[in-house]
């Protein structure tokens, strides 16, 4: 089980492509991990960031052979660091539902999926008006109950922008030893907006996520 974490920023550090072949849809590879959403032909509008799930289900005989189940809930998050050198975590925990936390958000969580049945899943809006104050996004996922099942939970995150293709990041090589995965960064490069492929495996929360990527905050304990 995660970790819960939720954000308190400290410190700054400074900032730091082609995918797939299908106009329609981009699949992000190790082979072919990043893809230029700009020379894509995105500009401007929103960016929906998808986090699709299976509920994992593990059936099992209890007690007089009746069956229980464990089921994966999955949270969809992102740490983010603004081209004026602000940053934090955006996610349920905590109600960190937007960055930044007041005014018009550059980033904004729908919601809180608790059982990956929701048709939509849960879902990630990026303003793209904005790409010049976005200094790099790292979107990521934790298990927030259940086991590090990840090949069952059979996760794919999906990023929808207007006038450019479906970028996807499937959950592949699952680690059952950690309940953390880091999914794909993005970040402003001269103004190109460049998605690139992490699937990284972190076996500890959001701290662990921080610390592995230099992002430099502190952190306390939060609940949902």
């Amino acid at each position: 089980m995660a970790i819960d974490y939720t954000k308190r920023p400290k410190a700054q550090p400074p900032a730091g492509d082609g995918g797939g072949v299908s106009l329609s849809k981009v699949t992000l590879t190790k082979s072919a991990p990043s893809v230029s959403l700009t020379k894509r032909g995105t500009t401007g509008g929103q960016l929906r960031v998808n986090l699709q799930w299976s509920t994992g289900e593990q059936q099992s005989r209890g007690l007089f052979g009746r069956r229980r189940g464990n089921a994966v809930d999955l949270d969809l998050a992102c740490l983010w660091e603004f081209s004026d050198g602000s940053k934090g975590v955006v996610q349920a925990l905590g109600n960190a539902f937007q960055a930044p936390y007041h005014g018009a958000p550059i980033i904004r969580l729908d919601g809180d999926d608790r059982s990956g049945s929701a048709a939509g899943g849960e879902n990630m809006v990026i303003d793209l008006a904005r790409i010049d104050e976005i200094r790099r996004i790292l979107v990521f996922t934790f298990i927030y109950e259940g086991v590090p099942n990840w090949a069952s939970a059979d996760g794919v995150v999906t990023l929808h922008a207007a006038g450019g293709p479906e970028v996807e990041v499937r959950l592949d090589e699952p680690d059952p030893s950690s309940p953390t995965c880091a999914i794909a960064m993005l970040e402003n490069q001269g103004g190109e907006l460049v998605v690139r492929r992490e699937v990284r495996y972190i076996r500890g929360g959001q701290a662990d996520v921080d610390a592995a990527y230099g992002w430099g905050m502190e952190w306390a304990r939060g609940r949902k």
